[in-house]
């Protein structure tokens, strides 16, 4: 069973300004445990900036207490509480002209002594956090030199570093493609897995956040918290809830949002494999119900190849519509014949 690290006890967040209150959420009552991947989720302006920085002891609560163990988390000195709990924001932090080795290593800053000297431990400790977030080879490079997605692990590897229990990230994954968010991501969810931390990180990456993360803290705007299982709150239809839009709809088979769109008809599509898929997908995206397999519609698409044959580029798929049969061999000119 996972130990609990971090909860919060009847929370209320928000901001004290010119003598009003500012309430953003109440009644939080959740904990963070060893070993556990959380994505904090919700639209903008909801509050995951505001509960992040609360639990990491930033930000006082306007009601309620975090416990870090047994401690109030707000009244650990600056020394103990970053000996504990580590933090990386969004910001991108003016580092001068450090290396990224030179960067790590002031994540030891809460266990040196007032002249900032690095032991052979500590240094032992840098050179595994690197290691631990594949950026080893990285080390001798000056931080301005590198990549977002480098610079990325390197923020994480300061943050490790600090050998703390609980490590908060805001938006990690922010201005990163696609392959180097899915490796941050990875990166974060062994670190939680084999190094028995708790990681607790707000996205917007919300199809990421489905795949990878052990538990979903989902913050509605004017809603109180919800917290479980991705699957879970998709299938309770509380993730749709939260995300809900004009105009967008959240597909609980596919795990992904659409636009809402005047249907254009429906398709029969018959067949498996790569080619249906992705032909389902455009045909959905042109505005048309795909039934799977022959379901008596006026309008027919059938895959005539395999996955092999679609790996040696040899994609295929028959139109029947209006008692005519055409052969296509791109989705492009499937679209095509069925507009025209």
């Amino acid at each position: 069973m996972m130990k609990s690290i971090l909860r919060t006890e009847n929370l209320a967040i928000g901001y004290k300004k010119n003598g009003a209150t500012g309430v953003v959420a109440e009644g939080v009552n959740t904990s963070l445990h060893s070993g556990e991947l959380v994505c904090l989720l919700g639209p903008n302006g909801a509050g995951k900036s505001t509960l992040l920085r609360t639990v990491a002891g930033m930000q006082r609560p306007l009601r309620g207490t975090v416990f870090l163990g047994a401690a109030n988390i707000h009244k650990l000195d600056a020394r103990t509480l970053a000996r504990q709990v580590s933090v990386v924001l969004t910001e991108r932090v003016q580092v001068g002209l450090l290396t990224a080795y030179a960067l790590v290593a002031l994540g030891r800053h809460p266990y040196t002594n007032w002249t900032g000297q690095l032991t052979a431990s500590d240094e032992a400790v840098v050179q595994a956090a690197l290691t631990a977030v594949s950026a080893a080879h990285l080390a001798p490079r000056f931080v301005h030199e590198l990549s977002d997605g480098e610079r990325q692990k390197v923020m994480i590897a300061r943050a490790l570093a600090q050998e703390p229990q609980v490590m908060l990230l805001d938006e990690p994954t922010a201005f990163l493609d696609l392959p180097r968010r899915v490796e941050i991501m990875g990166i974060l969810r062994r670190l939680a897995h084999e190094q028995e931390r708790a990681i607790l990180l707000s996205t917007h990456d919300l199809d990421l956040a489905l795949r990878m993360a052990d538990t979903i803290w989902l913050m509605p705007e004017n809603g109180p918290l919800q917290v479980g299982a991705p699957e879970d709150l998709v299938l309770s239809g509380a993730f749709e809830r939260t995300f809900y839009s004009t105009g967008v709809a959240f597909d609980a088979h596919t795990g992904s949002f659409a636009i809402r769109q005047s249907e254009a008809g429906q398709i029969d599509l018959v067949g498996e494999g790569l080619a249906a898929i992705w032909a389902r997908r455009a045909l959905e995206r042109e505005g048309y119900q795909v039934h799977q397999g022959p379901n008596g519609s006026a309008v027919q698409v059938r895959v005539l190849n395999g996955d092999t044959e679609l790996a040696a580029g040899r994609a295929r798929w028959q139109l029947t519509q209006n008692s005519q049969t055409t052969q296509v061999d791109s989705i492009q000119s499937l679209l095509a014949e069925l507009h025209s």
